[in-house]
């Protein structure tokens, strides 16, 4: 009795689709999935703005040494 089962769930869609209509229902699917869409995107570019770690600093320093280093071999 405490758990729902899926008929209960099915009566809840239909009365949903009822009130509301299924096209404001896609229209509210489409302006969650662009919500979610713009969310990561300014996630990605939240972390490539994000300040660099010590251990980010130090890999760089590392891989711009050893560049200066094959550079100056290669002369």
């Amino acid at each position: 009795m405490g758990s729902l089962s899926i008929w209960h769930w099915l009566i809840v869609l239909a009365i949903v689709i009822l009130i509301f209509g299924t096209k404001k229902l896609r229209n509210a699917g489409g302006d969650l999935g662009s919500a979610v869409k713009n969310f990561r995107q300014s996630m990605k570019e939240g972390e490539q703005d994000a300040p660099k770690t010590p251990a980010q600093l130090a890999q760089e320093e590392k891989t711009a040494g050893e560049a200066r280093t094959h550079e100056q071999t290669r002369s």
